[in-house]
C-alpha cells in the first residue's frame, strides 16, 4: 500500500513499511528554514503506523544546503541560540526516535545539511555530492550540532580545517572520511537507500531500537559502563520474542517473521 502526504516544503510517501521524506525547497536547494524544520519535527514525533525505515532526500539535484541565511539575520542573540537548541532538539529526533533513516544524497550537502545527514544511520553519496562546513567563511559558526556530530565521524581536528579553510570534499573523500558510508554512481543513490531500508525493516524492530538508541550513547560513556550498558542490551533483546522467532528461523533455515 502507498500513501502520500504533500506539504509545499516536505514531501511525505510512505510504501509499506518505509516512508520517504524529500526536502522540497529546490529554489534554495532545499536550504533549511524554521518552516522545513518543523516539518521534518512533525513526522519523526508521529510516524504513520507501521513505518520501520525512513529514506530523506532532497528535490531538485540537492541534498539540503544549511541553514537559511534570509532567515538568520532576522534574529538576535536569544533567537539565535533558542533557534540553534531547537535545531539540536530535532536532529536528536531524527537519531533517536527509534526509526532507522537512510539519506540518499547528492549536490549539496552543505552545513546545516551535513548536520543533518550526520544525524542519519546510513549515508549514500552520489558523484555530485559536496561536503562542506563553510561557516568560518561566513562569519559565522555552526549551530546544528556539527561539533558533536560531524565532529565524532571525522575527528575534532580535520572539522576545525574544514571550518577553517572552507574546505569541500566530494562523495569518495567524504566515503574515506566517514561523512558517507557508500559512494555511488549517478542516480543509483535512491535505488541503494530503498534496498538498504527494506533489509533494515525486515530487522526485530527491538534490535534496530537498541542500536539506534544504545551505540552513539555508550560512545559518550567510560568504557565499564559502556560495557554495562551493552550487557543490559543484550539482556533485553535476546529475551524478546523476537529473538525466540530469529533462532528458530535460522534452526529451521528459513526467514524469520519479526513483530
Amino acid at each position: 500500500m502507498t500513501t502520500s502526504e504533500h506539504s509545499d516544503i516536505l514531501k511525505v510517501a510512505v510504501d509499506g513499511a518505509i516512508a520517504t521524506l524529500t526536502m522540497n525547497r529546490p529554489q534554495k536547494r532545499n536550504a533549511m528554514s524554521d518552516g522545513l524544520l518543523l516539518e521534518i519535527d512533525r513526522f519523526f514525533s508521529n510516524p504513520p503506523e507501521g513505518v520501520r525505515a525512513v529514506v530523506l532526500t532532497g528535490s531538485g539535484g540537492h541534498f539540503c544546503s544549511g541553514l537559511d541565511l534570509s532567515e538568520h539575520v532576522a534574529r538576535d542573540a536569544e533567537g539565535t541560540m533558542r533557534h540553534s537548541r531547537n535545531w539540536h532538539r530535532v536532529s536528536d529526533l531524527v537519531q533517536f526516535s527509534g526509526l532507522p533513516v537512510v539519506s540518499a544524497m547528492y549536490g549539496a550537502v552543505i552545513g546545516g545539511g551535513l548536520e543533518l545527514a550526520s544525524s542519519t544511520h546510513v549515508r549514500i553519496a552520489e558523484p555530485s555530492t559536496i561536503f562542506q562546513l563553510p561557516e568560518g567563511r561566513r562569519g559565522i559558526f555552526v549551530g546544528g550540532g556539527a561539533t558533536v556530530k560531524v565532529g565524532r565521524i571525522i575527528g575534532a581536528d580535520r572539522m576545525c580545517e574544514m571550518m577553517l579553510t572552507g574546505r569541500k570534499y566530494n562523495a569518495e573523500e567524504g566515503l574515506a572520511l566517514g561523512l558517507t558510508h557508500y559512494s555511488v554512481g549517478k542516480g543509483e543513490a535512491l535505488p541503494l537507500a530503498y534496498e538498504l531500508a527494506g533489509k533494515i525493516a525486515e530487522n526485530a524492530s527491538l534490535s534496530n531500537f537498541m542500536m539506534i538508541q544504545a551505540i552513539r550513547r555508550i560512545e559518550d560513556m567510560s568504557r565499564a559502563d559502556g560495557l554495562f550498558t551493552e550487557s543490559l542490551c543484550a539482556a533485553v533483546s535476546q529475551t524478546s520474542r523476537d529473538a525466540d522467532e530469529g533462532m528458530r528461523a535460522f534452526l529451521e533455515k528459513r526467514t524469520p517473521v519479526f513483530r
